[in-house]
């Protein structure tokens, strides 16, 4: 059932890039990402507790979906619990049902560590998470010698290129293992550190993401337009999340189903729901 579900999307997907009024919205290459929580009242591997989101007596997923700039779902994968959503917005980018791949991937404030950001970088995504408290952020340069002028006292951090260029061969490896689906984006990055320490291999994707971290803040403090870029997207995500709650009524908008693939089908359905609903506004307008 899950073939068939994506292969309807992908048509929903593709019709509505076709419509002008979208087209002025973007070119499909900006998309953000983010997490809709469901209780699981059934008896699973696939759900965790958290009292937040799921109460005292339940425990519940996460539907982690992925939107673009011309306001359509790509898809997205089921997250048991309330794991950390940057672990898996990988899979869920290259899982997508249809849709060019995306340039720029936007997500809340979060866990945004410069493991993820060189892991996002090396796949070819420009990694931009909202950031609600810049104080105590670092920014790194690559020349320890180097006078960066204005911003010479707040960059005391160096970049280790060495590091970087000692494993870049492994690192390629790992740029062609995730979108063939080899490995797992939050299996990926759980091996890249080791009792909360990076391995070799983790030390120089943080190196080599901390060139990306350093320019994304950089970008974010002094353009007002990236900002509101960045914020605009999340609002499209928010605004789906609300309409699938109001679509998602069946079993008291909860997942009953056992079996990852179960919840799949059913978040599938709701996402063909959501399509159709989408497509229709934009025809509309």
């Amino acid at each position: 059932m899950a073939e068939n579900i994506s292969a309807a999307s992908g048509l929903f997907i593709e019709a509505q890039a076709k419509i002008d009024v979208v087209r002025a919205c973007g070119g499909g290459l900006v998309a953000s990402a983010d997490g809709i929580r469901f209780t699981v009242p059934v008896q699973t591997l696939y759900a965790g507790s958290n009292p937040r989101y799921f109460g005292l007596r339940h425990k519940g997923a996460t539907s982690l979906n992925v939107v673009n700039d011309q306001v359509m779902g790509l898809g997205g994968v089921v997250v048991p619990g309330t794991l950390r959503d940057s672990l898996f917005i990988l899979d869920a980018i290259h899982a997508r049902d249809g849709g060019p791949k995306p340039e720029t991937v936007i997500m809340d404030t979060a866990s945004y560590s410069d493991i993820v950001f060189g892991l996002f970088a090396i796949c070819g995504y420009q990694f931009s998470p909202r950031i609600a408290d810049i104080s105590d952020a670092r920014l790194w340069r690559t020349n320890a010698a180097a006078d960066y002028g204005p911003l010479q006292p707040v960059s005391n951090h160096t970049i280790r290129l060495d590091r970087i260029r000692a494993h870049w061969g492994d690192m390629l490896g790992v740029a062609g293992s995730l979108p063939l689906g080899e490995v797992r984006g939050h299996d990926l990055i759980r091996m890249l550190s080791r009792d909360g320490k990076p391995t070799g291999l983790g030390d120089a994707f943080a190196h080599y993401g901390r060139i990306f971290k350093t320019l994304h803040l950089l970008q974010f403090v002094s353009d007002e337009g990236y900002r509101r870029m960045i914020g605009a997207q999340l609002n499209v995500t928010e605004a789906r999340h609300r309409l699938a709650r109001k679509i998602f009524f069946g079993q008291r908008g909860e997942l009953r189903q056992h079996y990852r693939e179960g919840m799949e089908d059913q978040l599938g359905a709701l996402g063909l729901a959501l399509y159709a609903v989408v497509l229709f506004n934009s025809l509309c307008n």
